[in-house]
Protein backbone atom coordinates (compact mmCIF):
# COMPACT_ATOMS: atom_id res chain seq x y z
CA UNK A 1 0.00 0.00 0.00
CA UNK A 2 1.24 3.49 -0.78
CA UNK A 3 -0.04 7.05 -0.84
CA UNK A 4 1.25 9.66 -3.27
CA UNK A 5 1.78 12.99 -1.52
CA UNK A 6 3.26 14.92 -4.46
CA UNK A 7 5.85 14.46 -7.22
CA UNK A 8 8.66 14.07 -4.68
CA UNK A 9 6.99 12.38 -1.68
CA UNK A 10 5.46 8.90 -1.38
CA UNK A 11 4.24 7.15 1.77
CA UNK A 12 4.63 3.36 1.60
CA UNK A 13 3.87 0.68 4.17
CA UNK A 14 7.18 -0.57 5.51
CA UNK A 15 8.56 -3.93 4.38
CA UNK A 16 11.52 -5.97 5.73
CA UNK A 17 13.65 -4.91 2.75
CA UNK A 18 13.39 -1.31 4.01
CA UNK A 19 15.15 -2.09 7.31
CA UNK A 20 18.72 -1.19 6.30
CA UNK A 21 17.76 2.12 4.72
CA UNK A 22 15.46 3.06 7.59
CA UNK A 23 18.11 2.16 10.15
CA UNK A 24 20.65 4.30 8.27
CA UNK A 25 18.34 7.33 8.53
CA UNK A 26 17.80 6.67 12.25
CA UNK A 27 21.48 6.16 12.93
CA UNK A 28 22.47 9.22 10.88
CA UNK A 29 20.14 11.43 12.92
CA UNK A 30 20.50 9.64 16.26
CA UNK A 31 21.52 12.66 18.34
CA UNK A 32 18.85 14.85 16.74
CA UNK A 33 16.03 12.28 17.10
CA UNK A 34 16.98 11.33 20.63
CA UNK A 35 16.01 14.77 21.94
CA UNK A 36 12.30 13.89 21.60
CA UNK A 37 11.94 10.17 20.82
CA UNK A 38 12.32 7.55 23.57
CA UNK A 39 12.97 4.60 21.25
CA UNK A 40 16.21 5.86 19.68
CA UNK A 41 18.64 4.34 22.23
CA UNK A 42 16.96 0.95 21.79
CA UNK A 43 17.51 1.03 18.03
CA UNK A 44 21.10 -0.17 17.97
CA UNK A 45 21.19 -2.19 14.76
CA UNK A 46 19.27 -3.25 11.65
CA UNK A 47 17.67 -6.14 13.55
CA UNK A 48 15.90 -3.66 15.86
CA UNK A 49 14.54 -1.89 12.80
CA UNK A 50 13.40 -5.20 11.29
CA UNK A 51 11.51 -5.95 14.52
CA UNK A 52 9.84 -2.55 14.33
CA UNK A 53 8.81 -3.22 10.72
CA UNK A 54 7.41 -6.64 11.69
CA UNK A 55 5.31 -5.00 14.41
CA UNK A 56 4.08 -2.47 11.84
CA UNK A 57 3.07 -5.29 9.49
CA UNK A 58 1.14 -7.02 12.30
CA UNK A 59 -0.60 -3.74 13.09
CA UNK A 60 -1.60 -3.33 9.44
CA UNK A 61 -2.79 -6.92 9.01
CA UNK A 62 -4.93 -6.67 12.16
CA UNK A 63 -6.66 -3.55 10.77
CA UNK A 64 -5.34 -1.43 13.62
CA UNK A 65 -3.75 1.31 11.53
CA UNK A 66 -0.42 1.38 9.74
CA UNK A 67 3.00 2.99 9.67
CA UNK A 68 4.62 4.12 6.47
CA UNK A 69 8.07 5.06 5.41
CA UNK A 70 8.34 8.51 3.90
CA UNK A 71 10.19 8.49 0.58
CA UNK A 72 11.51 11.82 -0.66
CA UNK A 73 12.97 11.85 -4.18
CA UNK A 74 13.33 8.06 -4.02
CA UNK A 75 15.02 7.82 -0.59
CA UNK A 76 13.49 6.88 2.72
CA UNK A 77 13.75 9.89 5.05
CA UNK A 78 11.48 9.07 8.02
CA UNK A 79 8.18 7.54 9.13
CA UNK A 80 4.59 8.54 9.72
CA UNK A 81 1.69 6.44 10.84
CA UNK A 82 -1.31 5.80 13.04
CA UNK A 83 -0.45 4.61 16.54
CA UNK A 84 -3.63 2.52 16.57
CA UNK A 85 -7.25 2.98 15.59
CA UNK A 86 -10.10 3.14 18.07
CA UNK A 87 -12.84 1.92 15.71
CA UNK A 88 -15.60 2.13 18.33
CA UNK A 89 -14.97 5.84 18.81
CA UNK A 90 -13.79 6.50 15.23
CA UNK A 91 -10.48 8.08 16.19
CA UNK A 92 -6.74 7.68 15.83
CA UNK A 93 -3.50 9.46 16.61
CA UNK A 94 -0.59 10.15 14.29
CA UNK A 95 3.09 9.85 15.09
CA UNK A 96 5.97 10.93 12.89
CA UNK A 97 9.68 11.57 12.64
CA UNK A 98 12.04 12.81 9.96
CA UNK A 99 15.80 12.57 9.52
CA UNK A 100 17.55 15.81 10.44
CA UNK A 101 18.83 16.65 6.96
CA UNK A 102 15.31 16.49 5.52
CA UNK A 103 13.83 19.17 7.78
CA UNK A 104 12.54 22.37 6.23
CA UNK A 105 11.18 21.03 2.93
CA UNK A 106 7.54 20.71 4.01
CA UNK A 107 7.81 16.91 3.83
CA UNK A 108 6.16 16.23 7.17
CA UNK A 109 3.41 18.81 6.85
CA UNK A 110 2.42 17.41 3.43
CA UNK A 111 2.68 13.80 4.64
CA UNK A 112 0.62 14.52 7.72
CA UNK A 113 -2.07 16.21 5.63
CA UNK A 114 -2.37 13.08 3.46
CA UNK A 115 -2.63 10.87 6.56
CA UNK A 116 -5.39 13.07 8.02
CA UNK A 117 -7.26 13.03 4.68
CA UNK A 118 -6.93 9.24 4.57
CA UNK A 119 -8.21 8.87 8.15
CA UNK A 120 -11.31 10.93 7.44
CA UNK A 121 -12.07 10.08 3.81
CA UNK A 122 -10.95 6.45 3.50
CA UNK A 123 -11.19 5.07 7.03
CA UNK A 124 -14.31 7.01 8.00
CA UNK A 125 -12.86 8.28 11.26
CA UNK A 126 -14.13 11.36 13.07
CA UNK A 127 -11.10 12.48 15.11
CA UNK A 128 -7.34 12.62 14.60
CA UNK A 129 -5.02 13.53 17.42
CA UNK A 130 -1.34 14.51 17.47
CA UNK A 131 0.65 14.75 20.70
CA UNK A 132 3.95 16.62 20.79
CA UNK A 133 6.53 17.32 23.47
CA UNK A 134 5.78 20.81 24.76
CA UNK A 135 9.30 21.99 23.88
CA UNK A 136 9.40 20.32 20.47
CA UNK A 137 8.58 23.39 18.42
CA UNK A 138 9.25 21.76 15.03
CA UNK A 139 6.87 18.91 15.75
CA UNK A 140 4.23 21.24 17.19
CA UNK A 141 4.39 23.38 14.04
CA UNK A 142 2.91 20.51 11.98
CA UNK A 143 -0.56 20.33 13.60
CA UNK A 144 -0.59 24.08 14.11
CA UNK A 145 0.02 24.76 10.39
CA UNK A 146 -2.67 22.21 9.49
CA UNK A 147 -5.27 23.95 11.63
CA UNK A 148 -5.47 21.44 14.50
CA UNK A 149 -6.85 22.79 17.76
CA UNK A 150 -4.47 22.86 20.71
CA UNK A 151 -6.67 21.09 23.24
CA UNK A 152 -4.37 21.34 26.22
CA UNK A 153 -1.27 20.22 28.05
CA UNK A 154 -0.78 16.82 29.63
CA UNK A 155 1.83 17.22 32.35
CA UNK A 156 4.69 14.77 32.79
CA UNK A 157 3.10 12.22 30.47
CA UNK A 158 6.25 10.68 28.97
CA UNK A 159 9.54 9.49 30.47
CA UNK A 160 12.29 10.59 28.10
CA UNK A 161 15.55 8.91 29.19
CA UNK A 162 16.20 10.96 32.34
CA UNK A 163 13.17 13.19 32.83
CA UNK A 164 9.43 13.50 32.37
CA UNK A 165 8.17 15.73 29.58
CA UNK A 166 4.81 17.38 29.00
CA UNK A 167 2.80 16.92 25.80
CA UNK A 168 0.49 19.28 24.02
CA UNK A 169 -2.55 17.51 22.58
CA UNK A 170 -3.79 18.68 19.18
CA UNK A 171 -7.12 17.51 17.79
CA UNK A 172 -8.85 17.69 14.44
CA UNK A 173 -12.46 16.67 13.80
CA UNK A 174 -13.72 15.58 10.41
CA UNK A 175 -16.23 18.45 10.24
CA UNK A 176 -13.48 20.99 10.96
CA UNK A 177 -11.07 19.43 8.45
CA UNK A 178 -13.44 20.06 5.56
CA UNK A 179 -13.11 23.77 6.31
CA UNK A 180 -9.36 23.91 6.97
CA UNK A 181 -7.86 21.48 4.45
Amino acid sequence: MFLIVDNDIILKVLEPDDAESLYAVTDGSRHYLREWLPWVDGTIDVENTKSFIESCQKQHSSNNGFNTGIWFKGNIVGCIGYHSIDWANKKTSIGYWLGEQYQGYGIMRKSCKIMVNYAFNELGLNRVEIRCGSGNLKSRAIPEKLGFMNEGLIRQTEWLYDRFIDHFVYGMLKDDWKVSS
